[in-house]
């Protein structure tokens, strides 16, 4: 008989008081460990409508799996075209100050439409979303190659990141609904979360290998495959929900317009407005300069409707009768669930950051071919893997304190390592080598904790936003990181070379001015890694052990831990 996953079973909150919002068992305070944070449970006492019947082992894992390439596919889709932009830029005429927009296009449209999708995905049924979500990135990927111009290319590129941002948030929803507290919890979302940094890291492996022995068109072919492959995986795993209409029950019954109705189409248009008009700023600053008007005006006039979002959300919150918001903002009255945003931006950042410069070291300065670089990566994939697998383990026994800080700490050292001045003659086994694994242990640590932290803080009605709110907040540290790592780079370059900032050039082989421009970047990025190890050090000094399997209680009271681990 194939090994089930049990039914969740509520978590009941002893005398700490409920809030009424989030209906998470903590302090606004914030002086509240995570132990006392937990995903709600519906009224019938169930975990969430989608978790029914108990999944087999088998289905479990296959759908982990499922839900993981979803993440694993969108970090890769962002960096397999970094290698390969070159060759791009050269088929379809597109000069270099234009490229970038062949990886910001992607971007920019998934982090601004994360949240509205995120809070459709849970009015109209995570696995309807994550499904629908999957076959545009299929479609859109697969109609990228064929464009014949630079337009119609960055435009496409434009409808897969939104695509990517309607599955990614919903694949964190529905794991935080399907797999109750436990161990097959700890092992979902350890799994899940190392599919973001694995993604990033295979994005420069994968499309090294293509671009060396193929087309630059069969990496986009690749991940058009993988997407069809998690759009059929969904639609056969997920299971059904009755909260996720079908088409015909959404045609009888009107359901889709009333389910419209609880959208906040309001706030939605402010914060994805605001989004565009930010991430837009960023990426063109470097390119036009800071000193351009236009630029400083559409940054000053995206915080503003930023703000004019907070106040938004905050009135609908105070009118539990009406429309809900896309976002609760009391949960931010928590110091831990506000730390760890922070701490997310941070860390994306330097990591995100870490990956770009060590490219431009790889395969600009040093000069060497995309198959190269691709050898130089490829410790971070075989390690990533191992450790993944680890942080299942260590999710339910080490407190999330300490591996936050391994996590952070390892990120830090692995740009330190490009930042000190390390003869370019000096073995890459003696250095190189450890500084891609300590990134690939930094993020494999740090990502699952931030993204479980998140799914225990929301009730069972908010993971999807919960994810998209996570992702968004990265997407947000990756742009902001690297505006201001390629800004401090950009200007070291004009000094040593004497020359304006729009005039500055790029990165130059065994060019010194180059080399020293990508090692005060790489400080940069290792300051902003050590912030988010301090914001660990100061909000979470007392937090437990997130992942903790509860013990169960039997006729004489409550099991003692080592007996229920024992026994499993």
């Amino acid at each position: 008989m194939p090994r089930s996953i049990d039914a969740p079973t509520p978590i009941a909150a002893s005398d700490t008081e409920t809030d009424k919002h989030s209906n998470a068992w903590y302090d606004h305070d914030g002086n509240e460990t995570v132990s006392h944070t937990c995903v709600s449970s519906g009224s019938d006492g169930s975990h969430d409508k989608l978790e029914k019947a108990p999944l087999s082992r088998g289905r479990s894992i296959a759908l982990v799996i499922t839900l993981t390439g979803a993440a694993f596919i969108n970090t890769l889709s962002a960096q397999a075209v970094v290698i390969i932009l070159p060759a791009m830029g050269k088929t379809l005429n597109i000069p270099d100050s234009r490229l970038q927009w062949i990886v910001s296009a992607y971007s920019l449209t998934f982090g601004c439409f994360l949240l509205l999708w995120g809070r459709i995905a849970d009015i109209f049924g995570k696995r309807f979303i994550f499904i629908a979500g999957s076959i545009w990135v299929t479609l859109a990927t697969a109609l990228n190659p064929l464009m014949p111009n630079e337009i119609a290319f960055d435009f496409f590129r434009g409808l897969h990141g939104l695509g990517a941002a309607a599955n990614v948030p919903t694949a964190i929803g529905i794991l935080g609904v399907t797999f109750p507290p436990g161990k097959a919890k700890n092992y979902a979302f350890a799994a899940y979360g190392a599919g973001a940094p694995l993604g990033s890291i295979f994005g420069s492996i994968i499309s090294g290998i293509i671009a060396q022995y193929s087309s630059w068109k069969w990496v986009f072919g690749f991940m058009a495959i993988m997407a069809a492959a998690i759009s059929i995986a969904g639609f056969a795993l997920i299971p059904n929900s009755d909260d996720s209409p079908t088409l015909a029950a959404a045609l009888q019954g009107g359901s889709v317009g009333a389910r419209l109705k609880l959208v906040d189409w309001t706030g939605g248009a402010l914060i994805t407005v605001a989004l565009i008009a930010l991430l837009f700023a960023l990426t063109e600053g470097n390119v036009v300069g800071w000193q351009t008007a236009w630029v400083s005006n559409l940054i000053l006039v995206s915080l503003l409707l930023i703000v004019a979002f907070f106040f938004w959300q905050r009135r609908l919150e105070k009118k539990p009768d009406g429309r809900p918001p896309l976002i609760k903002v009391s949960v931010f009255k928590n110091r831990q669930f506000t730390a760890v945003m922070f701490i997310m931006g941070l860390f994306f950042a330097s990591f995100n950051n870490f990956l770009v410069f060590a490219t431009y070291y790889y395969q600009d300065y040093l000069g060497y071919n995309p198959i190269q670089t691709m050898l130089r990566f490829l410790p971070t994939g075989v390690g990533g893997i191992f450790v993944s697998f680890a942080v299942a383990f260590l999710l339910s026994r080490v407190p999330t304190a300490f591996m936050l800080i391994c996590g952070t700490f390892s990120v830090s050292i692995a740009s330190l390592l490009f930042a000190v001045p390390i003869p370019i003659t000096t073995s890459y086994f003696a250095w190189g080598m450890w500084a891609m694994l300590l990134s690939v242990v930094g993020a494999d640590i740090t990502w699952p904790c931030l993204t479980f932290f998140t799914s225990q803080a929301l009730p069972a009605e908010d993971q999807a936003i919960g994810g998209a709110l996570i992702n968004a907040v990265g997407q947000m540290g990756r742009a902001i990181g690297l505006a201001i790592a390629t800004a401090i780079q950009t200007a070291v370059l004009a000094h040593e070379r004497g020359v304006s900032v729009e005039n500055v050039g790029a990165v130059q082989e065994l060019d010194y001015a180059s080399l020293l421009s990508i090692r005060i970047a790489s400080w940069f990025n290792f300051a902003i890694g050590v912030t988010a190890m301090v914001i660990v050090c100061i909000a979470f000094r007392k937090m437990e052990v997130i992942g903790r399997i509860a013990p169960e209680p039997d006729a004489e009271g409550v099991k003692e831990e080592h007996e229920l681990r024992s026994r499993a």
